[in-house]
């Protein structure tokens, strides 16, 4: 586990006990249908290669893939909220943000770089439950989300054993979270604090010229942790 990751959870689980020490915090603040939120986020991927679904034997320099491992490196960006309120304790969000990523190797690979520059978007809706819990609002959601992948160029690994371009497959997938908005007096300003979880894949093609000379199945499954400002009304 990352330092970030511990410190991000450590805000998290600190949330109630941050609750409790502002006296500004108001039972009555605003509770409008809309919220926004402005948050900075960390978006920590895995990237390991879950198959290897074809090696062109025409590309000797690619039996390192025998045998593969690789990661996606992690980065912090700004993201932005929409949340719509149905009820007192049910509500629907979507995030949106980018994130820039490269993938090195291991094992085989001897942590190489072989992709540079992979911009994703995940495009997320989530339903979610607020427990009424009175000051403090602590929540959980569930809902789908497609990471919309682009601007992926070969790493100097990659081009080194001949290979000009390289695509990452648009997936589907599925997101969980839990967290908790703090209200801050009664104008309807807070601080909100989420961890997701994603479940998602990408399939990664290395083409040398027009020929797709290898194939493989990434696991992304990245945690996502925010922490941020938000306005309810």
């Amino acid at each position: 586990m990352t330092t970030f990751v511990r410190h991000a959870l450590g805000c998290c689980l600190a949330a109630p006990a941050l609750a409790t020490a502002i006296p500004a915090l108001a039972h009555d603040a605003a509770e409008g249908n809309w919220q926004f939120k402005i948050l900075a986020t960390a978006v920590l991927p895995d990237g390991k290669i879950g198959q290897v679904n074809a090696i062109a034997p025409s590309l000797a320099g690619l039996a390192a893939f025998s045998a593969p491992q690789t990661a996606a490196s992690d980065t912090v960006t700004p993201t932005v909220a929409v949340e719509y309120f149905f009820s007192k304790n049910i509500s629907v969000e979507t995030i949106a943000g980018v994130t820039a990523h490269h993938v090195n190797g291991s094992g085989s690979l001897d942590a190489t770089n072989l992709v540079n520059h992979v911009l994703i978007v995940p495009a997320t809706v989530t339903v979610k439950y607020h427990l009424p819990l009175g000051v403090i609002k602590p929540y959980v959601g569930v809902g789908p989300s497609l990471f919309i992948i682009n601007g992926e160029r070969p790493g100097d690994r990659a081009t080194a054993l001949g290979v000009t371009n390289v695509s990452l497959s648009s997936n589907l997938g599925v997101a969980a979270q839990a967290g908790v908005d703090i209200p801050l007096g009664k104008a309807g300003y807070g601080l909100s604090f989420d961890a997701k979880k994603y479940w998602v894949n990408t399939t990664a093609h290395f083409y040398a010229g027009n020929t797709d000379v290898l194939s493989t199945r990434h696991k992304l499954d990245p945690w996502v942790l925010s922490a941020g400002v938000s306005y309810r009304f």
